[in-house]
């Protein structure tokens, strides 16, 4: 209410109530208090447009910002609940369009916006912010071609990260079913809306978290898959948990988010990049028939290497033996010399018969009974000159009793135990085995010494010097009778 005109000019030093006035003044407060409910009755809800600048969240959570344009600006705050279910990393820059209440900030008697929920203006600005958080992480290096490692050739265990209940899965189960049935772990997630990023990222890293040999059985490889839509609808794979939590992880991923067509930092950051989820669960596994059918053909080529030179060697030796004459060629000329020296062994024998034969009949002709007659009786005359008397044998008898007494008296001086008589002794060890030197007896625990009448036990003295042995000139070897020679046969063939 403006104040009537005279007020101004009857204004004094001290204030004082007026007749007729009822307008008691406001406190700051009081009138902050009518401004803040008159802007928010008037202005509960507004859409505004504009420019995120000074960008920033609190440690207690709530987001603090300011919108404007080319004209004006306005400050704007969204609390911790609101702040928490954002789809995107507000940036300074971003277009965007925020949706809430006016109210006032007595504190600095200031108005602005509270927010209850903050949209990009249109695809434009959401491709900025999409660029703009490309270039931040390619920065960083998360999307370097060397840190992209080869996915394994025959995964056993395949994680796959994306909704229960969608399409997707079930394409991946048939793929994988036609080309190499494998074990297959799935990590169910929200795959767009409010928490999908985070439900992805928390995927991600269990899977990188789990250990071989555990209770659930640690993925070769990782697949994250999506199917087709809007930008809007595949954000979630654009948000920097998502793309850190890919790029973090210890085992090997596939992207497979959208059609074709559609590109996402996950696949930037992932080791591969399929273009549908069909496509990952053809680069994640062979087909098992190829592979039966490669298996075939290399065991083949193995035994043909294996073969081959053993072929190789039989067709050599063939041509060998080819060359080689034939064993009945080798034979024949010692065969024709065998049958010519038959042949002469015969004809010498035959002849050597027939001379022989004329030899004894020549012979035969000189000898005649009268001859045989005159021989017999001289041999008897010299049978009868010839006496015998008893001399001839008792003189050998004689001479072999005087060698054979010889002998005996030999024997007897030289029996071992015949010195003990005059007073020696045989010293024995343990064995009964006599000792013929005093180091052999030194050695001995204990001796046995044989007298003419008996034994006696006896042990060496300790400490005895033991003497060195004599030395012995070894004897000379007896000289060999020469054999006698054996008569000498007369030629059969002579």
């Amino acid at each position: 209410m403006a104040p009537p005109p005279n007020d101004i000019a009857d204004a004094g030093l001290v204030a004082r109530a007026r007749q007729g006035d009822n307008a008691e003044p406001l406190s700051i407060t009081e009138i902050s208090a009518l401004l803040k409910r008159t802007v928010e009755d008037r202005f509960g809800f507004v859409r505004l447009r504009g420019e995120l600048s000074g960008v920033k969240r609190a440690a207690s959570g709530h987001f603090y910002c300011a919108l404007k344009d080319d004209g004006a600006v306005i400050d704007g705050v969204m609390w911790k609940g609101n702040a928490a279910r954002l789809n995107f990393r507000a940036e300074d820059g971003l277009e965007v369009i925020a949706t809430g209440k006016l109210t006032t900030y007595p504190g600095r008697s200031k108005y602005q916006i509270v927010i209850d929920s903050l949209e990009l203006a249109g695809e434009g600005a959401l491709l900025a912010l999409l660029e703009k958080t490309r270039a931040r992480l390619a920065a960083e290096g998360l999307f370097d071609a060397a840190r992209k490692r080869r996915l394994p050739y025959l995964p056993r265990v395949i994680g796959v990260v994306t909704s229960p209940t969608g399409a997707v899965i079930r394409d991946i189960l048939h793929r994988l079913a036609d080309r190499f049935p494998s074990h297959v772990v799935i990590w169910p997630v929200l795959v767009q809306g409010n928490g999908a990023a985070e439900q992805v990222a928390a995927a991600v890293r269990g899977f990188s978290a789990l250990e071989p040999g555990g209770p659930v059985a640690r993925p070769d490889v990782v697949i994250v898959a999506r199917g087709g839509g809007s930008i809007e609808d595949l954000w979630s794979f654009n948000e920097e948990a998502v793309v850190r939590a890919i790029a973090e992880c210890s085992i090997p991923v596939i992207s497979a988010v959208g059609h074709e067509t559609d590109t996402t930092l996950a696949d930037f950051a992932a080791d591969r990049r399929a273009p549908t989820p069909t496509a990952a669960a053809e680069m994640a596994v062979p087909v098992r028939a190829d592979l039966a059918l490669t298996l075939a053909d290399l065991a083949a080529r193995q035994r043909r290497a294996v073969y081959r030179p053993v072929e190789l060697g039989r067709e050599r030796l063939a041509a060998r033996v080819r060359m080689m004459p034939r064993p009945e060629n080798l034979l024949q000329p010692q065969a024709q010399r065998l049958d010519d020296l038959s042949e002469r062994l015969r004809r010498a024998l035959s002849d050597r018969s027939a001379k022989g034969r004329e030899r004894l009949a020549g012979v035969a002709a000189r000898l005649s009974p009268s001859l045989l007659s005159r021989s017999a009786a001289e041999a008897q005359r010299r049978l009868d000159r010839a006496r015998l008397s008893p001399a001839l044998i008792e003189r050998p008898l004689r001479n072999g009793a005087d060698r054979l007494a010889a002998l005996s008296r030999v024997m007897s001086q030289l029996h071992p135990e015949k010195p003990l008589e005059r007073g020696y002794a045989i010293i024995r060890d343990g064995d009964g085995r006599a000792l013929t030197c005093r180091a052999d007896a030194a050695g001995k625990a204990a001796l046995t010494l044989q007298f003419r009448d008996g034994t006696l036990d006896a042990v060496p003295a300790a400490g005895a010097p033991v003497p060195s042995p004599p030395t012995v000139s070894p004897a000379a070897p007896p000289r060999k009778r020469a054999a006698p020679r054996a008569p000498s046969q007369d030629d059969l063939f002579r």
